[in-house]
């Protein structure tokens, strides 16, 4: 169901009782009066609005009955039903429901774009990140206040469960970059895992383990990546301790919000203009910039290549530099070549 199928069913079923009390009314002054269809219909819609046409013929005492009781239903109806909707103009509900009729026409036309399963501490965490890198993405969770959390901050949210396959069909599945499920116990991460592998089979999915058992039926389940959030935390805490400087420098280096240096990997197609360059020759074109590794075809990764190396059977380099010089090279890979 539509969020504005909910928020409208007030109105709608006002206008269904009114609809009603008209069908009931042009029946009774047919069988009552002996009128036709349509001087019952037109007696009874006068009756109702009470615009003040006299009557269509003379009214029997137990058509005059009927038109009383006609007459208390049939305004008191429109009274609610006007009630009702000034309270839906002054409340703001019918511009929250443009606004969510217009977010989910923007989710149906998302493409490579992100998933996120669950809008917790960790799935917050991780929308921040995502939206401060400019990437499109969408939130999924059940939970209304989490759902209301994430749209006060601007994003693009739905209300449902993430396992359900409906829900991320809307969500735009089949055209995602990577789905990422932060829920909040492993039982629905698996099983979310299970329905986002069934439905994109070549998607890479990012999931959230919260014990080590979880891990192995994540795998089986077809989790691409599978992050334990405790144990990661333990991790930088120890190396906080063991080498401050070193890893506070790779992690502003890697999710550093002022983006001085960055590390990306950078896609080469197969019909790159890259192709037959060397190294030091990519480095000479953006000095600020240094190749880290290249990944071949095969899978197999050079790290520290020589600079004499060709770019050739390669998909992608891990490069660190400048993001500026990062996004030219980017467009180098796609469309242009390197001067000598």
């Amino acid at each position: 169901m539509k969020f504005s199928d909910v928020a409208l069913s007030r109105p709608v079923r006002g206008f269904v009782v009114l609809l009603l009390i008209i069908v009931i009314g042009t029946i009774g002054y047919t069988l009552i009066e002996g009128w036709s269809f349509l001087d019952s219909l037109f007696m009874t819609v006068t009756t109702l609005s009470t615009v003040g046409y006299s009557e269509v013929h003379p009214l029997s005492s137990a058509g005059r009955i009927f038109s009383i009781f006609l007459i208390l239903g049939g305004v008191g109806v429109l009274f609610y039903i006007l009630a009702d909707m000034v309270r839906y103009v002054l409340e703001g509900e019918l511009g929250v429901q443009f606004g969510r009729r217009r977010m989910e026409l923007t989710i149906q036309k998302l493409k490579n774009h992100f998933i996120i399963c669950g809008y917790g501490r960790v799935g917050e965490s991780i929308a921040t990140i995502l939206n401060h890198e400019q990437v499109e993405f969408v939130v999924i969770d059940k939970r209304d206040e989490n759902i209301e959390m994430a749209r006060k901050h601007g994003y693009l949210a739905m209300n449902g469960d993430a396992a359900n396959d409906e829900i991320l069909r809307k969500a735009q599945i089949h055209s995602a970059r990577a789905i990422i499920i932060a829920l909040g116990n492993d039982v629905d991460n698996t099983y979310t895992t299970l329905t986002a592998r069934e439905l994109n089979p070549m998607l890479p999915i990012i999931v959230r383990a919260n014990s080590e058992e979880a891990k192995k039926k994540l795998r089986l389940a077809g989790a691409s990546h599978i992050v334990a959030p405790e144990t990661i935390g333990g991790q930088r805490m120890a190396r906080l301790a063991l080498k401050p400087k070193a890893t506070e420098f790779v992690d502003s280096v890697i999710f550093g919000m002022k983006q001085q240096l960055v590390i990306e990997e950078i896609d080469v197609g197969d019909n790159s203009n890259l192709s037959g360059y060397s190294i030091h020759q990519v480095e000479e074109h953006f000095p600020d910039m240094r190749i880290l590794a290249l990944k071949k075809h095969d899978g197999s990764i050079i790290s520290n290549p020589n600079g004499k190396a060709l770019l050739h059977d390669i998909i992608s380099l891990l490069v660190f530099g400048p993001q500026e010089q990062l996004l030219a090279l980017e467009q180098w890979c796609a469309s242009c070549k390197l001067t000598s």
